[in-house]
């Protein structure tokens, strides 16, 4: 059965993964045996990313690529097929929130987290499904959230993007099943990343931040997730163990979509 979660020899870019729950999968695909391939928007960030690689001794190779440009992102498709070979498995990872209430939040604002979350995964996915097509074998795992459930103050558009990245999954799904192309998400809950440190912080008086502990009581595992939390549902998706798997959200969220919270 093991051979079953068995990546060697397979071509997995993974879009945004410099660092956090991107590098965290990349490194488990690394890890599996898979020729793991990023990009990240500045060169800076791509340098970051290689030298964390390296530093775990993993031969990654990196890019530089906006994912809302199309153009940039089939320029990169096609130098990833030439200098690595064509890409088996695919993680739509790169991604925004913005924090704003949303009577105060501008269209171009709303409109900046629709196009990294939602049009970017939407762009990378084409360029890369017909090579899929032709190998009739692929491997697209699109990174969801709770938001594509659930509602909360401040992430209008955040929530919008991943509700509309859900039902994305779900289509190529429905649309490519028949080339033995699977398309599944995986939504995360919170995570303990550099991002989410500040809600995470001890306060002047000792006591929990007030979002650490609003989240702490809402988790059945009563604790963050972290990015190797991650990696085996990852592993999972982009395995032959999951070839009869697609158009699926897998919730990596210590049980909060399943618990009503406590009685006050």
């Amino acid at each position: 059965m093991i051979h079953n979660f068995s990546l060697k020899g397979k071509v997995a870019l993974v879009t945004g993964a410099s660092y956090g729950i991107g590098f965290a999968i990349a490194s488990a695909y690394a890890e599996a045996g898979a020729k793991v391939v990023f990009n990240d928007i500045n060169q800076e960030l791509v340098d970051k990313g290689l030298a964390a690689y390296q530093k775990t001794g993993i031969g990654a190779r990196g890019y530089v690529c906006d994912v809302t440009d199309e153009g940039q992102v089939n320029d990169m498709v096609a130098r990833i097929e030439k200098e690595t070979g064509g890409i088996d498995i695919l993680v739509n990872n790169a991604g925004i929130i913005k924090r704003i209430p949303m009577h105060e939040m501008s269209a171009a604002e709303f409109r900046q987290v629709i196009d990294i979350d939602l049009n970017g995964p939407f762009i990378v996915a084409k360029a890369v499904i017909p090579g899929m097509m032709k190998k009739k074998a692929g491997k697209i795992i699109n990174i969801c959230s709770m938001m594509s459930e659930l509602g909360r103050e401040t992430v209008s558009a955040y929530a919008s993007a991943k509700g509309g990245l859900k039902m994305l999954t779900r289509n190529i799904a429905s649309e490519y099943g028949q080339y033995n192309i699977q398309c599944n998400g995986i939504g995360p809950g919170y995570i303990a990343t550099p991002q989410t440190a500040p809600l995470r912080e001890q306060q002047a008086d000792g006591s929990r931040h007030p979002f650490d502990a609003f989240i702490l009581a809402k988790t059945p595992a009563a604790r963050w997730g972290t990015p190797d939390d991650l990696t085996g549902p990852a592993i999972f998706l982009a395995s032959k163990a999951s070839d009869f798997v697609n158009g699926h959200i897998l919730y990596v969220d210590g049980g909060i979509l399943a618990y009503i919270g406590k009685q006050p």
